[in-house]
Protein backbone atom coordinates (compact mmCIF):
# COMPACT_ATOMS: atom_id res chain seq x y z
CA UNK A 1 0.00 0.00 0.00
CA UNK A 2 1.37 3.22 -1.12
CA UNK A 3 1.57 6.05 1.55
CA UNK A 4 -1.22 8.58 1.97
CA UNK A 5 -1.15 12.08 3.89
CA UNK A 6 -4.77 13.48 2.97
CA UNK A 7 -4.70 16.24 5.22
CA UNK A 8 -1.37 17.67 3.68
CA UNK A 9 -2.15 16.30 0.54
CA UNK A 10 -5.17 19.00 0.72
CA UNK A 11 -3.52 21.23 2.05
CA UNK A 12 -0.26 21.36 -0.24
CA UNK A 13 -2.58 21.43 -3.55
CA UNK A 14 -4.51 24.15 -2.04
CA UNK A 15 -1.07 26.28 -1.05
CA UNK A 16 1.05 25.48 -4.61
CA UNK A 17 -0.07 28.39 -6.83
CA UNK A 18 0.39 30.55 -4.11
CA UNK A 19 4.20 28.79 -3.50
CA UNK A 20 4.58 29.48 -7.41
CA UNK A 21 3.30 33.08 -7.32
CA UNK A 22 6.45 33.06 -4.50
CA UNK A 23 8.74 32.12 -6.36
CA UNK A 24 8.65 28.34 -6.62
CA UNK A 25 7.41 28.32 -10.10
CA UNK A 26 10.59 29.94 -11.30
CA UNK A 27 12.22 27.38 -9.55
CA UNK A 28 10.98 24.90 -11.19
CA UNK A 29 11.44 26.43 -14.69
CA UNK A 30 15.31 26.51 -14.19
CA UNK A 31 15.17 23.06 -12.87
CA UNK A 32 13.51 21.39 -15.60
CA UNK A 33 15.26 23.49 -18.40
CA UNK A 34 17.60 21.99 -20.82
CA UNK A 35 16.29 18.72 -19.82
CA UNK A 36 15.70 16.44 -23.01
CA UNK A 37 13.95 12.64 -24.03
CA UNK A 38 12.78 10.62 -22.01
CA UNK A 39 12.36 12.12 -18.48
CA UNK A 40 10.45 10.80 -15.01
CA UNK A 41 9.36 12.39 -12.33
CA UNK A 42 9.31 11.02 -8.49
CA UNK A 43 6.87 12.50 -6.33
CA UNK A 44 4.91 14.46 -9.05
CA UNK A 45 2.58 16.28 -6.30
CA UNK A 46 -0.17 17.47 -7.95
CA UNK A 47 1.33 18.11 -11.58
CA UNK A 48 3.02 21.80 -10.32
CA UNK A 49 6.15 21.29 -12.65
CA UNK A 50 4.09 20.12 -16.15
CA UNK A 51 3.95 23.27 -16.85
CA UNK A 52 7.29 24.07 -17.51
CA UNK A 53 8.67 21.06 -19.31
CA UNK A 54 10.75 22.25 -22.39
CA UNK A 55 9.59 20.54 -25.76
CA UNK A 56 13.24 19.01 -25.74
CA UNK A 57 11.86 16.68 -23.40
CA UNK A 58 9.90 13.80 -25.56
CA UNK A 59 7.65 12.24 -22.71
CA UNK A 60 7.01 12.41 -18.83
CA UNK A 61 6.25 9.12 -16.18
CA UNK A 62 4.99 11.29 -13.02
CA UNK A 63 5.04 9.28 -10.25
CA UNK A 64 2.80 9.89 -7.63
CA UNK A 65 1.67 8.06 -4.45
CA UNK A 66 -0.98 10.12 -2.82
CA UNK A 67 -4.21 9.01 -4.60
CA UNK A 68 -5.89 12.75 -4.40
CA UNK A 69 -3.13 14.76 -5.88
CA UNK A 70 -2.78 12.26 -8.22
CA UNK A 71 -5.77 12.68 -9.31
CA UNK A 72 -5.26 16.27 -9.71
CA UNK A 73 -1.69 15.83 -11.76
CA UNK A 74 -3.90 13.36 -14.18
CA UNK A 75 -5.97 16.57 -15.25
CA UNK A 76 -3.25 18.66 -15.52
CA UNK A 77 -1.39 16.12 -17.52
CA UNK A 78 -3.84 16.29 -20.50
CA UNK A 79 -2.77 20.01 -20.79
CA UNK A 80 0.92 19.54 -20.70
CA UNK A 81 2.93 21.21 -22.79
CA UNK A 82 4.59 17.86 -23.13
CA UNK A 83 3.19 13.88 -23.53
CA UNK A 84 2.72 13.21 -19.60
CA UNK A 85 1.85 10.30 -18.12
CA UNK A 86 0.28 9.82 -14.70
CA UNK A 87 0.88 6.24 -12.86
CA UNK A 88 1.03 5.46 -9.03
CA UNK A 89 4.25 4.54 -7.44
CA UNK A 90 7.06 5.66 -4.66
CA UNK A 91 10.65 6.75 -5.01
CA UNK A 92 11.32 3.58 -3.64
CA UNK A 93 9.59 1.63 -6.15
CA UNK A 94 9.46 3.58 -9.60
CA UNK A 95 6.99 1.49 -12.22
CA UNK A 96 9.61 1.87 -14.80
CA UNK A 97 12.48 -0.64 -16.26
CA UNK A 98 16.17 -0.46 -15.55
CA UNK A 99 18.11 2.41 -17.42
CA UNK A 100 14.70 3.60 -19.21
CA UNK A 101 15.32 7.64 -18.67
CA UNK A 102 17.82 10.46 -19.39
CA UNK A 103 16.40 12.02 -16.47
CA UNK A 104 15.33 12.19 -13.83
CA UNK A 105 13.49 15.22 -11.78
CA UNK A 106 13.04 15.32 -8.17
CA UNK A 107 11.33 18.65 -6.64
CA UNK A 108 10.83 19.24 -2.59
CA UNK A 109 10.36 15.18 -2.75
CA UNK A 110 13.49 13.20 -1.46
CA UNK A 111 12.76 15.12 2.28
CA UNK A 112 9.97 12.78 2.80
CA UNK A 113 11.18 9.98 1.70
CA UNK A 114 11.79 7.21 4.30
CA UNK A 115 15.19 6.21 3.10
CA UNK A 116 16.79 9.08 0.79
CA UNK A 117 19.48 5.75 0.59
CA UNK A 118 16.75 3.42 -1.01
CA UNK A 119 15.38 6.52 -2.84
CA UNK A 120 18.18 7.43 -4.52
CA UNK A 121 18.92 3.50 -5.55
CA UNK A 122 15.93 3.26 -7.20
CA UNK A 123 16.55 6.63 -9.28
CA UNK A 124 20.26 5.33 -10.24
CA UNK A 125 18.46 1.81 -11.49
CA UNK A 126 15.96 3.71 -13.84
CA UNK A 127 18.49 6.44 -14.98
CA UNK A 128 20.36 5.44 -18.03
CA UNK A 129 23.88 5.75 -17.43
CA UNK A 130 25.16 9.05 -17.71
CA UNK A 131 21.83 10.80 -17.49
CA UNK A 132 20.52 13.41 -15.21
CA UNK A 133 19.48 13.80 -12.23
CA UNK A 134 17.65 17.44 -12.00
CA UNK A 135 17.18 18.29 -7.82
CA UNK A 136 15.38 20.88 -6.11
CA UNK A 137 14.94 20.41 -2.06
CA UNK A 138 15.13 22.28 0.99
CA UNK A 139 17.87 21.23 3.60
CA UNK A 140 19.19 21.10 6.82
CA UNK A 141 20.32 25.00 7.67
CA UNK A 142 23.93 25.82 7.16
CA UNK A 143 23.09 27.90 10.22
CA UNK A 144 24.02 26.35 13.40
CA UNK A 145 21.34 27.59 15.39
CA UNK A 146 18.24 27.25 12.42
CA UNK A 147 19.65 23.58 11.93
CA UNK A 148 19.47 23.17 15.87
CA UNK A 149 15.94 24.41 15.83
CA UNK A 150 15.36 21.86 12.47
CA UNK A 151 16.63 18.86 14.27
CA UNK A 152 14.42 19.51 17.39
CA UNK A 153 11.34 20.48 15.23
CA UNK A 154 11.80 17.12 13.13
CA UNK A 155 9.79 14.66 14.69
CA UNK A 156 6.44 16.74 15.21
CA UNK A 157 7.27 18.58 11.71
CA UNK A 158 7.10 15.15 9.69
CA UNK A 159 3.56 13.97 11.24
CA UNK A 160 2.01 17.48 10.20
CA UNK A 161 3.73 17.51 6.86
CA UNK A 162 3.29 14.51 5.71
CA UNK A 163 6.62 12.98 6.56
CA UNK A 164 8.93 15.75 5.67
CA UNK A 165 12.12 16.12 7.18
CA UNK A 166 13.73 19.98 7.36
CA UNK A 167 16.62 18.65 8.42
CA UNK A 168 18.56 16.30 5.67
CA UNK A 169 21.63 17.03 3.93
CA UNK A 170 19.99 16.07 0.48
CA UNK A 171 22.79 17.34 -1.46
CA UNK A 172 25.32 15.13 0.64
CA UNK A 173 22.92 11.69 0.51
CA UNK A 174 23.13 12.88 -3.45
CA UNK A 175 26.72 12.66 -3.66
CA UNK A 176 27.01 9.09 -1.77
CA UNK A 177 24.42 7.59 -4.00
CA UNK A 178 27.17 7.81 -6.18
CA UNK A 179 25.84 10.23 -8.38
CA UNK A 180 28.27 13.44 -10.00
CA UNK A 181 27.16 17.00 -9.08
CA UNK A 182 27.79 19.41 -12.01
CA UNK A 183 26.09 22.12 -11.17
CA UNK A 184 23.74 23.79 -8.04
CA UNK A 185 23.12 26.63 -5.95
CA UNK A 186 22.18 26.78 -2.34
CA UNK A 187 19.41 29.51 -1.23
CA UNK A 188 17.22 30.74 1.43
CA UNK A 189 13.39 31.10 0.48
CA UNK A 190 10.05 30.90 2.51
CA UNK A 191 8.02 29.15 0.01
CA UNK A 192 4.45 31.07 2.17
CA UNK A 193 3.84 34.36 3.86
CA UNK A 194 4.30 33.19 7.17
CA UNK A 195 6.83 29.96 6.53
CA UNK A 196 10.04 30.40 8.17
CA UNK A 197 12.69 30.83 5.38
CA UNK A 198 14.28 27.48 4.37
CA UNK A 199 17.81 26.62 2.88
CA UNK A 200 17.32 25.23 -0.52
CA UNK A 201 19.47 23.98 -2.92
CA UNK A 202 18.69 23.84 -6.51
CA UNK A 203 20.95 21.64 -9.50
CA UNK A 204 21.34 19.03 -11.37
CA UNK A 205 23.88 15.67 -11.21
CA UNK A 206 24.61 13.23 -13.59
CA UNK A 207 24.65 9.20 -12.69
CA UNK A 208 27.59 6.77 -12.84
CA UNK A 209 28.30 5.07 -15.82
CA UNK A 210 29.11 6.58 -19.89
CA UNK A 211 26.32 8.11 -21.23
CA UNK A 212 24.58 6.72 -24.00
Amino acid sequence: MTPQHPRFARAYARAVQHMDERGVGGHRRELLAGLQGSVIEVGAGEGSSFAYYPDTVRSVLAVEPDDYLRGIASRKARTAPVPVHVLPGTAEGIPAAEHSADAVVVSLVLCSVPQQAAALAEIRRVLRPGGTLAFYEHVRSSRRFVATVEDFVSPAWQRMAGGCHPNRDTLGAIVEAGFTVVDYRRFSFAPARLAPAFDHILGHAIGPGKAS
